[in-house]
């Protein structure tokens, strides 16, 4: 069971995929393994006894918790909040970065609708799994805060506190698009993409533009671009005998030359950003960040827009930093709960258009340690028909259910030709 279940949770393999690995690998060592080869279907049903596992064990009271809530949203109406957790007493003490084994899967409730009401009711009935939390991290998602700040005002020793990097992606969209220079980059970039992906200058083509999240994923574009002007300023050669500048399509690179100086500032800007946020992951919101921080920003000379986006930047930092008690760190980096959801999607792939499954408490599987007692400790604990009953409960039929049902119907319902 380890063995598969390691397969999928830290190898990210596929249900059958883990399976077909499971039987290569018995049969290529010569040594006789006390493994026996399973099912992807049982394999999966072990995953889902061992998240529901790691969901409902008892977790201790305490007043220093901190939840992360986010929600997930594949096809049709359904929603998913996740909060994971981690005692503050539990963080290292020289880093503030987490990891998918520091963290305890404390709710997963997925639901047809979400608003600030439904999000305080979540949160009341998480409670008794730990407590009243220290603090609240999210990514202000307007469901997310409305609930959030009617928890809070219940609950005046927790505070609310907002991610740095979907904070930093809103100082960042406000700051791109104070003109329509960003979006004719942005057009530039994917005309350039199509005209010299098939061409020797495809060594050079842009990264792939996300519509989703798109201000939390620019600064690959601003890097990439400012890279290519390094390599048009040495007019490096692209074959033996050919140079960028010689190149029949040397023009449609070229034309990044018309935005040099934007592109060293939009850099600059990410620079910043890359600051603050690693400032953040190293030593959570506490005075130390905001001192690590304005070191950083004061080292050197910026534009004056530029700066003025820094002390924007360093205000907010130093805002939430208040919210931490003297001696305190409070944690400013919501990063493990979106790689949680990232490893989900890609366990997921073909399943995601069957909206939320069973599936989704792989999400409680992929943290906390698992080991061999954990996993022994889940399959004496849960059973499959425990399993069963939860997605039954928490989930209702799947989209792929229903549209079976509905297709069925209407077939079952049409005329057959010639009959009256």
């Amino acid at each position: 069971m380890l063995v598969f279940i390691t397969f999928v949770l830290s190898c990210i393999t596929s249900l059958r995929g883990a399976a077909r690995a499971f039987e290569t690998l018995t049969d290529l060592i010569p040594v006789p393994l006390p493994l026996v080869p399973c099912s992807w279907w049982t394999g999966r049903l072990w995953l889902f006894r061992l998240g529901l596992y790691k969901l409902t064990r008892p977790k201790p009271h305490a007043d220093d918790w901190v939840w992360i809530a986010d929600h997930t949203q594949q096809l049709g109406p359904e929603k998913c909040l996740l909060i994971l957790g981690i005692r503050l007493s539990s963080l290292r003490a020289d880093t503030c970065h987490l990891r998918h084994e520091d963290m305890e899967p404390i709710t997963l409730c997925p639901v047809r609708k979400s608003n600030g009401d439904v999000v305080y009711e979540q949160l009341e009935a998480a409670i008794e799994k730990t407590g009243v939390p220290r603090e609240i991290l999210s990514d202000h998602g307007p469901d997310l805060r409305a609930g959030i700040r009617q928890f809070c005002e219940q609950h005046p020793t927790t505070c609310a506190v907002y991610d740095i990097t979907h904070k930093a992606a809103s100082l960042v969209t406000a700051f791109l698009t104070y003109d329509d220079t960003w979006e004719r980059f942005c057009r530039f970039a994917t005309r350039m993409k199509q005209q010299v992906t098939l061409t020797d200058l495809a060594v050079l083509a842009p990264p792939a533009q996300r519509s989703k999240a798109r201000y939390m994923n620019v600064h690959r574009l601003g890097r990439w671009a400012g890279k290519v002007l390094e390599v048009l300023d040495d007019d490096r050669s692209i074959t033996d005998s050919v140079t960028i500048s010689s190149h029949p399509k040397a023009a449609k690179i070229t034309g990044l030359e018309d935005f040099r100086e934007d592109i060293a500032v939009w850099n600059a800007v990410f620079d910043i950003v890359n600051m603050a946020e690693e400032a953040v992951r190293q030593y959570g919101f506490q005075p130390q960040c905001v001192e690590t921080l304005k070191t950083h920003l004061y080292a050197k000379e910026w534009l004056p827009h530029v700066a003025d986006f820094g002390e924007m930047m360093l205000d907010f930092v130093r805002t939430e930093s208040a919210k931490a008690r003297p001696g305190e760190r409070l944690l400013g980096s919501s990063e493990v709960i979106e790689s949680v959801f990232g490893k989900l999607k890609a366990l997921e792939k073909g399943q995601a258009n069957q909206g939320l499954t069973g599936f989704v408490l792989s999400a409680a599987a992929l943290v906390a340690p698992t080991t061999l007692g954990v996993v022994r400790e889940a399959m004496e604990t849960v059973s499959t028909n425990d399993a069963h009953t939860w997605c039954r409960e928490a989930l209702g039929p799947s989209v792929q259910a229903q549209r079976k049902t509905l297709f069925t119907r209407t077939t079952s319902s049409e005329t057959k030709p010639g009959s009256t």
